[in-house]
């Protein structure tokens, strides 16, 4: 039994080794920037703690943008005036019609309000380095098509750290081989950078209008019009803090799509991924089995995952070090967020975010 569990567990990060790809933001050739004119659009929902970052590191960017127009989604915060005193353009967002989404409506009224050539959508909570704009249109250039980043992930709080398996589980979904020709390949809705000349050629967010996961489903809207999609790991330029609120934010941030977007996944990353959480699970059963036969080779399995932990972390976020090792609380957590979203899903047919209630009808929003 004890060569069973190693084999499983050894198995299991091996799974974590294929699935991981180090495809950060670097540049291999240049570009006049003189030509470009970047339009960026922030969509904003009482994000008066979030902006001022934000909004002054695009005012420190190597590469200023042509403009920042920032979508105030009926906050009831000091989101506007936050967002007016840093200059940019503010726009009240129009009452949500029938068949949209709150996201894909506020981004798409920014788009309606914007001119520039290139066009990156930007999460309120998203912070860069003064270099990062520059870097991204650099590297769209070179990839072609329509890009996005995974921020990188800093976490101030005990509570927030303990989305470490979700965050290595996000990176995986991104990264995989199995994923590079994929037609429902995903972006990353945090950071999106696209042409304008593309975003009109699948008519925007308007295409998914109803779509709840709009990233992923923007990205295979990319994909079916023969636009690439390419995924990067933003550290060391694009970072983001993920729901300092408090758990209650985390559980919904992470709820709300966590079995939703598995659907878009190909099914080698999915198998890959299962491995991983398998192995990962069997591990952290170590602290039920110490006195027993299986109590070592499942302290070793344990091990083995602390340690690819460490080695992958670097690129994934600051999660600290106590947290890489106590991996089974961060697996608790995953256990209770997935089996949340799956009773909002099949049993409330609803999840919720930011004061609201989507609807879905298993992988839609309606």
């Amino acid at each position: 039994m004890a060569i069973w569990i190693l084999c499983l567990c050894g198995i299991g990060c091996l799974s974590g080794f294929l699935l991981f790809r180090k495809n950060v933001l670097k540049v291999s050739q240049e570009l006049d920037l003189n030509k470009v004119t970047l339009s960026v659009i922030i969509p904003a929902r009482n994000e008066a703690g979030n902006l001022p970052q934000l909004l002054h590191a695009l005012k420190i960017q190597t590469l200023e943008p042509y403009e920042i127009i920032v979508v105030d989604d009926f906050s009831e915060d000091d989101t506007q005036a936050i967002a007016e005193s840093y200059g940019a353009t503010v726009i009240a967002n129009p009452s949500l019609p029938e068949g949209w989404t709150g996201k894909n409506w506020a981004v798409w009224n920014g788009y309606l309000q914007c001119s520039g050539n290139l066009i990156a959508f930007l999460d309120a909570d998203i912070k860069l380095a003064p270099r990062a704009l520059e870097t991204l249109v650099k590297v769209r250039h070179q990839a072609g098509g329509v890009i996005s980043v995974v921020p990188f992930h800093f976490t101030v709080k005990w509570v927030e750290r303990l989305a470490l398996i979700f965050n290595f589980l996000g990176v995986f979904a991104f990264t995989s081989p199995f994923e590079k020709n994929n037609p429902q390949k995903g972006l990353y809705g945090s950071c999106i950078l696209t042409t304008r000349e593309d975003y009109e050629t699948i008519q925007g967010h308007a295409s998914i209008r109803s779509e709840m996961l709009d990233d992923l489903n923007l990205g295979a809207a990319f994909v079916r019009a023969g636009i690439g999609v390419t995924n990067f790991l933003g550290s060391g330029l694009v970072s983001f803090r993920m729901y300092p609120e408090g758990m209650k934010s985390q559980i919904q941030g992470f709820g709300k799509g966590a079995v939703l977007g598995t659907s878009k996944l190909r099914g080698g990353t999915i198998a890959l991924v299962a491995v991983w959480v398998i192995g990962l699970i069997v591990s952290d059963s170590f602290f039920l089995f110490i006195p027993t036969s299986w109590g070592l080779p499942l302290f070793i399995g344990y091990l083995m995952y602390m340690l690819q932990l460490f080695y992958f972390i670097k690129y994934v976020g600051v999660f600290g070090v106590i947290m890489p090792v106590l991996h089974v609380l961060s697996t608790l957590f995953f256990i209770v967020v997935m089996l949340y979203s799956a009773y909002q899903v099949v049993f409330l047919g609803h999840v919720s975010w930011k004061g609201r209630k989507v609807k879905v009808g298993s992988r839609r929003a309606q």
